[in-house]
């Protein structure tokens, strides 16, 4: 074999993932929130965004989308990183995108400083204990009203109360850091009395102290024993209740016969003790949470025009409103002297430009996929659950001309308001159980919730079972196995036909006697 030198020419394409783009894909996939999130950081470090003054109102309606020429072609990214973009937005749906950005409008003018406040006090002004005033760290006015206790320190604080043995409180500690979110101590007693170098006796005690502790319940080693700690302090424990609790399988499976062989009691008792049972917590430390719990903000909304088409218009509250401040960058651009000072200034106005193409395009994007799930989901917003569609990401791509993986950003963590409430854009897209004649297929969702329908009505004295409501769904001219609708019943938490058939007569029983 003979080794050569050779010059080649040879032309190919390839796809390069330019840091634009990736941010460009970025924004696509983050929720309102974490887009806002992200676009503070953004003008805390770029002295060349600025925020557009956010107007008031609804976002004005118009019959199609803004053009996208106005973003020229290399802004374009989904064209470029996926496949090229072409047609417009199916025009029975009127979209909205006016007045949501504004790159052309001059910057907004800063307010003008306030040299002078009225007299008196003021959050702002007025110095406490120490010199600090309320807007500082140590003496937040905010923060003492918005601060959430966890439960870790809502028990210690209780721990403290109860006992002002060091040792018993060393003990606590340990127990309390062992106690997960839900309130559960699952951890052996006797290894944490080994650990510690204490008596397990001890180390129980304490537990029972704790185990007093609010909320009740807290501190139990299982589900049994959270129920039973909760019952005692509402002086609801019998040896009744007890066996109840010893065979909660038995009670999960609605086993009234073997309930009532067991506790000695009627099916009146047993309902009884079963009410007081639901009315515990199963799991008294989620009250306390983990941190804020975020709202669900909708990013769309739908909603019916007079003519009886569908308006589909973006929320403008989660559109932040930013532009470059070209002013700016041109008053400073004739003092910079060095060379990093120069690529700062250059580097800084690309971002600027990209983040507000990106952003827009961004908003373009979630309108032209918001509109065809309305296009196609129309009955839904109509008429209900009922009429939802099958439906999946490459008929949306096909229909927009984009890829799958743009829509599948485009759905993820993004939510469409309408009057039959709110929806994740990825509730729409369902699976498609075919028709029994051949017809239409029909929405996984929609056989879901007609299965739901029916158990639902059904009598105390006629249980459906899995077999009688797939008949039933051949005759409404839905093909499905029995398998899949024992699948579809247990996702929504329905129990088996003889579950149900035992709780309904039990129901009967107690009302008759």
């Amino acid at each position: 074999m003979k080794f050569s030198q050779r010059m080649e020419l040879r032309q190919s394409q390839s796809l390069v993932m330019t840091p634009q783009l990736l941010q460009a894909i970025k924004l696509l996939q983050l929720s309102g929130l974490e887009l806002n999130d992200y676009v503070e950081a953004e003008l805390e470090k770029n002295p060349l965004l600025e925020r557009v003054a956010d107007e008031t109102g609804p976002v004005a309606p118009s019959e199609a989308p803004a053009p996208d020429s106005a973003l020229g072609s290399d802004s374009d990214w989904e064209g470029r990183a996926l496949t090229p973009e072409r047609g417009e937005i199916d025009p029975r749906i009127e979209v909205s995108l006016d007045n949501v950005y504004q790159d052309d409008a001059p910057p907004p003018t800063p307010a003008a400083h306030q040299d002078m406040e009225p007299m008196g006090l003021s959050a702002t002004s007025w110095s406490g204990v120490g010199g600090q005033s309320f807007d500082g760290d140590e003496n937040s006015l905010e923060a003492y009203v918005a601060a959430e206790i966890s439960l870790h320190d809502h028990l210690t604080e209780q721990l403290h109360v109860a006992t002002s043995d060091p040792v018993d409180r060393l003990i606590g500690a340990s127990l309390i850091d062992l106690i997960d979110e839900a309130g559960y101590l699952r951890d052996p007693l006797d290894e944490v009395a080994d650990r510690l170098g204490v008596s397990l006796e001890r180390v129980k005690t304490v537990l029972a102290i704790i185990q007093r502790f609010d909320p009740s319940g807290v501190g139990a080693a299982d589900l049994s024993d959270c129920l039973r700690i909760q019952l005692v302090e509402r002086n609801r424990y019998d040896p009744a209740i007890a066996a109840l609790l010893d065979n909660l399988d038995l009670l999960a499976r609605r086993d009234f016969p073997s309930l009532r062989k067991l506790t000695g009691l009627d099916d009146e008792d047993i309902l009884e003790m079963v009410s007081d049972i639901k009315s515990l917590d199963p799991k008294p430390g989620l009250r306390f949470g983990g941190g804020t719990i975020q709202p669900v903000i909708p990013d769309v909304y739908v909603r019916k025009a007079p003519d009886g088409t569908w308006l589909v218009e973006l929320n403008s509250d989660t559109l932040p409103r930013v532009l470059v401040n070209q002013t700016y960058a041109a008053k400073i651009s004739g003092n910079l002297k060095t060379e990093d000072e120069k690529s700062f200034v250059s580097e800084a106005l690309q971002t600027a430009n990209w983040l507000t193409k990106s952003l827009e395009q961004r908003a373009k994007t979630i309108l032209k996929v918001a509109s065809e799930i309305v296009r196609h989901q129309d009955l839904f917003f109509d008429q209900g659950v009922e009429f939802l569609r099958p439906l999946n990401l490459r008929t949306v791509a096909d229909a927009i001309s984009m890829h799958e993986s743009t829509v599948s950003r485009v759905t993820s963590n993004k939510y469409i308001a309408s009057e039959r409430g709110l929806f994740e854009m990825k509730y729409f897209f369902t699976a498609s159980i075919n028709a029994s004649g051949g017809g239409e297929s029909h929405s996984a969702e929609a056989v879901r919730f007609r299965i739901k329908q029916m158990i639902d009505q059904e009598a105390p004295n006629d249980i459906l079972s899995d077999d009688t409501i797939v008949t039933k769904l051949k005759t409404s001219g839905i093909d499905i196995a029995r398998r899949t609708v024992a699948k579809y019943r247990d996702s929504l938490k329905i129990p088996s036909s003889v579950e149900r058939r035992r709780e309904k007569q039990g129901m009967v029983q107690a009302k008759a006697g």
